[in-house]
């Protein structure tokens, strides 16, 4: 597991030793966005909202977890919360949204769980500071292995987008595989995100 995978990569969710990844998370990082003025600088806040999607075997919408929305049913998808403003005060090296699923738990009859970022107020991905998101093996308080990230804030793709699908978990002949994906789109909602996935990601 110990890959970091660019965009468009797959592979499948197993350890070293053989042994199936059960629970993968999902961790947003971002600061505050630094405006100067007369009077000096100040401090923007900036509401990013990771999303997560489970579709079905005939790719029909099942749940959402997001911000309005913490856990899925059966509490196999867990978010941790709306943050509403990033980093005020600069990079704490903490993520500020997580979003954790435990394959195990998932119902039997989801099949692909898409992972996809919004800007709430349509604030430009290029104009946030440290934007990155990172897809990892453990758990929010204990990070054992990244297998993806993504520099939203270096990446020039990002520029002039507020929403994008992060990747895709998939299930494939009962083994669950993920696609790093890292698609801006044009959508300007989580409803528009939603079915671009769909179309287009499944």
């Amino acid at each position: 597991m110990a890959i970091n995978l660019q965009k468009g990569q797959r592979i499948n969710l197993k350890k070293e030793n053989g042994a199936e990844l059960t629970q993968a998370c999902v961790g947003i990082n971002w600061g505050a966005i630094e405006k100067k003025g007369f009077f000096g600088t100040k401090k923007e806040a900036v509401d990013l909202d990771g999303s997560c999607i489970l579709f079905d075997s005939n790719k029909t919408l099942t749940e959402v977890i997001y911000f309005g929305n913490l856990k899925s049913r059966n509490g196999s998808v867990r978010h941790s919360g709306d943050d509403l403003t990033g980093d005020i005060n600069g990079d704490d090296g903490l993520d500020n949204e997580v979003i954790t699923v435990d394959f195990s738990q998932l119902e039997p009859n989801i099949e692909h769980v898409a992972l996809v970022l919004n800007s709430y107020q349509g604030q430009d991905f290029g104009t946030i500071p440290f934007a990155s998101i990172r897809i990892y093996e453990g758990t929010p308080t204990n990070v054992r292995e990244v297998f993806a990230k993504y520099d939203i804030a270096n990446d020039a793709s990002f520029k002039g987008h507020v929403s994008m699908v992060m990747g895709v978990f998939y299930k494939r002949n009962g083994e669950w595989k993920f696609n790093a994906i890292g698609d801006p789109t044009s959508d300007r909602k989580l409803e528009q995100t939603i079915q671009t996935v769909q179309a287009n990601y499944l």
